[in-house]
């Protein structure tokens, strides 16, 4: 075995070269970030395997004299995510922003439902409090009825968010490799350099013709930082307008209850075997919806989601 062959995180990939950093000391000379620049074997692609940040990797140099290197495996891939392109994450920080722009739920749903879907744990931030306190409380009752750990808070004042930092620094305690997505325009990454100053992020305005933030983030990159005593591993994401949920269909029609964590303790429940959800008699969901234990706008993002789904098959996906 080579002797500078080594074991490392993926921090970000672009255009086929992966910045990798190696999770012990090697004898190898690094980047300014410590990090190897890497290619990734060819078996990747014909496999149509894409390495992501995120991925745990062996490392091998291209010759004996070691000044190069290629990623050779993955190793110990527990999930991943399409969009935000990301591996192994144990936390999915969903920021939605208060006002400017609007809100966008339906978003925020798809991305909560991926999260579960792959047993990643979704918390959700409610930011620019400042700007909207009432639209921010009725955005939190929301999702603190679906059990969802929520936090609200203002990016640009920084009121709440210690809150959140003592939140991040418990979870850190277990694992903590986690992303902020949401919409452009949310503040995440405003929201990312309260949390830690040391980081260097742009971040930019919303455009106030399109309300829709100017994008500052281009591609999924992990930042080493530092979580109570722990290194930790955080991603900002591309802000987008609109998560194309059947495009990227990470689960069937049958798998999509599953991902409201509010559904799931009905299944089973309703009147009839394959129910839907959507307008049943006897239906488990409904009578909760009704009875105002599971969120309106919630039960309507599940129904826009299973309507994406049945408008694109399988089939068409081919």
């Amino acid at each position: 075995m080579n002797e500078k062959q080594f074991k490392g995180i993926i921090i970000k990939g672009i255009g086929g070269l992966y910045s990798v950093r190696p999770i012990s000391p090697i004898e190898i000379n690094l980047q300014e970030d410590n990090t190897v620049p890497c290619r990734a074997r060819g078996v990747f692609r014909h496999d149509g395997i894409t390495p992501l940040p995120g991925d745990l990797v062996i490392c091998k140099p291209t010759d004996e004299g070691g000044e190069e290197f290629f990623i050779d495996d993955i190793v110990d891939r527990k999930n991943s995510l399409i969009r935000p392109a990301l591996a192994n994450l144990s936390h999915l920080f969903i920021v939605i922003p208060a006002t400017k722009p609007k809100p966008d739920l339906l978003t925020a749903d798809k991305l909560v439902s991926a999260a579960e879907d792959k047993e990643i744990e979704p918390v959700i931030i409610i930011t620019k409090e400042d700007l909207d306190e009432k639209e921010t409380e009725r955005i939190a009752d929301i999702y603190r009825t679906g059990g969802f750990s929520v936090f609200t808070l203002s990016g640009y004042t920084g009121e709440g968010v210690e809150r959140l930092l003592s939140y991040m620094e418990k979870e850190a305690e277990g694992t903590l490799t986690a992303a902020f997505a949401g919409v452009s325009g949310a503040g995440k990454s405003t929201l990312m350099a309260k949390l830690f100053p040391s980081l260097s992020l742009k971040t930019g305005e919303v455009s106030r013709k399109i309300q829709r933030g100017k994008h500052t983030t281009r591609h999924a990159e992990l930042y080493p930082v530092t979580v109570g005593e722990r290194i930790c591993f955080i991603a900002d994401t591309p802000g987008f307008s609109m998560l194309d949920f059947a495009r990227f269909n990470f689960c069937d029609r049958e798998s999509l209850p599953y991902t409201f964590r509010e559904f799931a303790p009905l299944m089973g429940e309703c009147r009839y075997t394959r129910c839907t959800h959507t307008k049943e008699e006897g239906c488990a969901v409904l009578e909760k919806v009704k009875a105002g234990e599971i969120s309106k706008n919630r039960h309507e993002s599940y129904v826009a989601m299973l309507s994406e789904i049945n408008k694109n098959p399988p089939w068409k996906k081919k």
